[in-house]
């Protein structure tokens, strides 16, 4: 995922910054939005920005 586009994504929701969680490979795997504590999913590369793909982050979970 070019870090370009990562700079000018934010959460459609609360319109607050994401962070780029990557995966065991180093892949981009996911946009976190603290804020809401909504994990937006990465699909091969591209950023699936939509409220009913999210994924609710559990509690105990770490950002």
């Amino acid at each position: 995922m070019d870090t370009r586009l990562l700079g000018i994504l934010v959460c459609p929701l609360c319109k607050g910054p994401l962070t780029l969680q990557r995966d065991q490979d180093g892949r981009p795997h996911e946009l976190i939005c603290p804020a809401d504590r909504l994990g937006f999913p990465v699909r091969d590369g591209i950023p699936v920005m939509l409220e009913g793909e999210a994924r609710q982050l559990p509690a105990e979970e770490e950002l």
